[in-house]
């Protein structure tokens, strides 16, 4: 079956075709995206501007087309925490839905956490254990840990890196005690969590996914996206630690030089190092193995178990 995803992330807006059966691997077959940057354009009263509303009517519509020409039969369609936390999210989506004719599922954050840690235990399978899954997204950091497919412990943060730089850094480089206040309260936002998510005990396998924690281990030396998603490829915290103090201290251009860097992402990677060498401190975690599948896959694996409920049932 070919299966299209529409993921209205708070950075990019991507819709992902993809060939996928039960029991098998989705195979990716087309992507189609462009980045919005949502929670960057969140304005008084933290609503979505009418401009960047518009944009995203847009591209929703682009993608119903592209999904047609590429013969997609089934459609899904979420957002995730810019939409969400946006007091006119709602309002933008059902017009959306008048518009276009597609309905999309705002994912609550412990949602957003429950199926990324579905997708990497997919990937990984059980020889890993128990498993601590981490995702630094645009507007919220997701924590999941547990030893079967359901995580025991399942949490979201407003952590994201783009929200973040929004909301604390007023300039470029941010200035030292623009820093020193946002790494105290990232680590007390995470500071509280630890307990929970280690209750049951410590991790076999620590597992990173999203771009935030790909550009970290690329820059970090990493091997690069064009050697294939199957190279194994580890992120190790005094690498972040490091990077984490540098970043914050180079200019947007500078940072958009770096390996494996974009220019839209550049400015908000200082505070994803932040948050990222936070949770590998607070959590004990000498280095993180980095998953290439994420909440999309998660988002398609649990449809594919849902149609197999679906069959035995019928």
């Amino acid at each position: 079956m070919r299966l299209g995803v529409l993921d209205i992330g708070s950075n990019t807006v991507h819709l992902l075709v993809v060939d996928a059966h039960r029991g098998a691997r989705p195979v990716p077959a087309y992507s189609h995206k462009a980045q919005l940057k949502l929670t960057a354009n969140l304005v008084e009263g933290n609503r979505l501007s009418d401009e960047v509303a518009d944009r995203l009517r847009a591209f929703v519509g682009e993608a119903l087309q592209v999904a047609e020409d590429k013969g997609v039969e089934d459609l899904m369609a979420f957002a995730t925490s810019a939409v969400r936390d946006a007091v006119n999210g709602d309002e933008i989506l059902a017009g959306i839905r008048d518009e276009t004719g597609v309905g999309i599922d705002v994912l609550s954050g412990e949602a957003e956490s429950r199926l990324t840690f579905l997708a990497v235990r997919r990937w990984f399978g059980w020889s890993s254990g128990r498993l601590l899954v981490l995702d630094i997204g645009g507007g919220s950091l997701e924590i999941a840990s547990g030893v079967d497919e359901e995580p025991d412990a399942a949490i979201s943060l407003p952590l994201g890196a783009g929200r973040l730089t929004h909301e604390w850094f007023k300039e470029d480089p941010p200035p030292a005690g623009e820093v020193r206040r946002l790494r105290k309260h990232v680590r007390a936002e995470i500071a509280r969590t630890v307990g929970d998510v280690l209750r049951n005990g410590q991790p076999d396998h620590a597992v990173a996914t999203s771009k935030t924690f790909r550009q970290l281990a690329r820059i970090a030396g990493a091997a690069p996206s064009s050697e294939g998603i199957r190279v194994r490829r580890v992120l190790k915290h005094n690498d972040v630690t490091d990077w984490a103090e540098r970043l914050a201290q180079m200019s947007l251009a500078d940072r958009a030089e770096l390996p494996g860097v974009s220019e839209g992402r550049a400015p908000q990677l200082p505070a994803g190092a932040i948050v990222a060498d936070a949770t590998m401190d607070l959590f004990g975690l000498p280095q993180l193995e980095l998953c290439p599948w994420a909440l999309r896959e998660g988002v398609i694996l649990r449809r594919l178990d849902g149609m197999s409920a679906e069959r035995r049932s019928g």
